[in-house]
């Protein structure tokens, strides 16, 4: 795309915020959430559009190869979101997206081919089937190892447990 002003999309180009949000938008106080099914997700996308329709809230979804992208305001989203796990908690992720659906600097309708951050999907999609595995079967990780003893202490131990077999 060249630099000339004339080339600008100066309605739909926007500014992410660190929140979710856009500044200098029509949607400066709404947020965009990517649900992604995982591999062996018992919900197919179809589905899950149905769902999200079905809860009848004022929020943007556009079904994609990959499960679905959710715009509108915040609380509306978040709850679209916190509903949509509940129907396989351990497949369905989410992830922040940082442009809504259809901004022109993201939509491959309007750039041509796959859209810039679709090859991160498809990388990190491959580690979801790992995640949901460890998701079904957590397992206790201990954050403080135990501490490696002396020679000498495991020395001393050995002899007070010697001496202790010694006189029973």
């Amino acid at each position: 795309m060249s630099k000339n002003d004339n080339d600008i999309d100066t309605e739909f180009c926007h500014i992410p915020m660190g929140d979710g949000t856009y500044r200098d938008s029509d949607q400066k106080d709404k947020i965009t959430r990517m649900i992604i099914l995982g591999p062996g997700c018992a919900v197919s996308s179809k589905e899950l559009l149905n769902f999200l329709h079905l809860l009848e809230l004022p929020i943007n979804i556009r079904l994609t190869c990959y499960g679905a992208n959710l715009n509108g305001y915040p609380d509306d989203v978040m709850t679209a979101v916190e509903k949509a796990r509940q129907l396989d908690p351990t497949h369905i992720f989410i992830k922040f997206r940082g442009f809504p659906p259809g901004d022109p600097r993201r939509c491959r309708a309007k750039r041509g081919g796959a859209r810039e951050g679709f090859h991160q999907i498809e990388a990190e999609y491959k580690l979801l089937s790992e995640v949901s595995y460890a998701l079904e079967h957590p397992k206790h990780v201990d954050l403080n190892p135990a501490k490696k003893i002396s020679v000498d202490e495991f020395s001393n131990i050995v002899d007070e447990i010697g001496l202790k077999k010694e006189k029973d």
